[in-house]
């Protein structure tokens, strides 16, 4: 099968691309500049330069692939209008446009507290105020399955694994700008989660074998902001401290705070254990070993000065 990859140079799309050549597709990935084209060539794939802003000039590439990836990073309303555009131009062909969502348009602020609420694919849920309108996209994505197209959504948690994850990072920011590692309130928040290779096999099982209009999860466990911070402490060697949720946006910024570190999200994955038959690799379950990863500190180092750190400790 032919792919294309939208987003390819993203920490997602990058091992989408892995994942697709080691089963033996072949994948195009679309980089907006010359930079990123050569680190799509650098993962054995096949680059095109291209900008979604003008989504009308790829539109072409779409004739060459029998399959999209779209997990480009937009705005919301603007990731709805260049997936319907695509979606327009795919109309009628049979071919697999598959949509990467998220499981935070889900999710519950709680202000670090613990929710017993957690939701499988299909479940009824309150769209977040802060990223709903996200739902409107998937349910326009999947509504094409009867407009000639095999369309398909998958909304990952929390996703982590090899020394990338975004989430981590901020904790580890978080000890650098103020000494101690900080979570919202009394930390016992949850974001369900899953390995990033773990991840990949779900996008190649829909790839292959994804029912059209379908919406899949991938949840391989879950864990607390504070035993998360816990562990990041005892590699940094540094304590934990609660903060309000205004410490967080200072400490952060506000999209972080609210969509990162404030909210619940416990998600489960039942239609993607029928249908794709996919379950999480045993050795990649636990996000604790993954905070311990030597890549966090290392980066952290290399961006904040222990003196200025020490000086001033909110400086965003």
């Amino acid at each position: 099968m032919k792919l294309l990859v939208c987003g390819a140079t993203g920490y997602v799309g990058k091992h989408i691309i892995r994942q697709a050549r080691a089963c033996g597709h072949k994948v195009l990935g679309l980089a907006r500049t010359q930079t990123g084209a050569e680190s799509v060539r650098a993962e054995g794939a096949e680059s095109v330069v291209g900008n979604l802003e003008d989504v009308s000039s790829i539109l072409p590439l779409l004739d060459r692939v029998d399959a999209v990836i779209s997990a480009a990073q937009l705005m919301l309303e603007e990731e709805r209008a260049v997936a319907k555009v695509m979606l327009d131009h795919m109309e009628g062909t049979d071919k697999t446009f598959i949509f990467t969502s998220g499981t935070a348009l889900l999710s519950q602020k709680t202000d670090g507290y613990w929710s017993e609420d957690t939701f499988a694919e299909d479940d009824p849920f309150v769209p977040s105020k802060y990223v709903g309108a996200r739902f409107e996209t998937e349910n326009m994505v999947r509504a094409y399955k009867d407009r000639g197209i095999r369309s398909i959504v998958i909304r990952p948690p929390l996703i982590w694994g090899n020394g990338e994850c975004k989430v981590i990072q901020d904790l580890y920011t978080s000890a650098a700008k103020t000494g101690a590692v900080c979570f919202v309130g009394p930390g016992l928040n949850v974001y369900s989660s899953v390995h990033i290779e773990d991840l990949m096999r779900v996008f190649m099982l829909a790839l292959e074998k994804g029912t059209a209009g379908a919406l899949y999860h991938a949840v391989s466990g879950e864990q607390n902001y504070r035993s998360i911070a816990d562990t990041v402490a005892r590699t940094l060697g540094v304590s934990t401290r609660s903060i309000t949720f205004s410490e967080a946006v200072e400490i952060w910024d506000k999209f972080t705070a609210l969509i990162g570190f404030s909210i619940c999200c416990r998600t489960r994955s039942p239609r993607t254990h029928r249908e794709l038959g996919w379950t999480p690799s045993r050795d990649k379950l636990d996000i604790l070993v993954e905070a311990a990863n030597p890549a966090f500190k290392q980066r952290m180092t290399a961006s904040f000065r222990p003196s200025t750190a020490a000086r001033q400790p909110h400086t965003i």
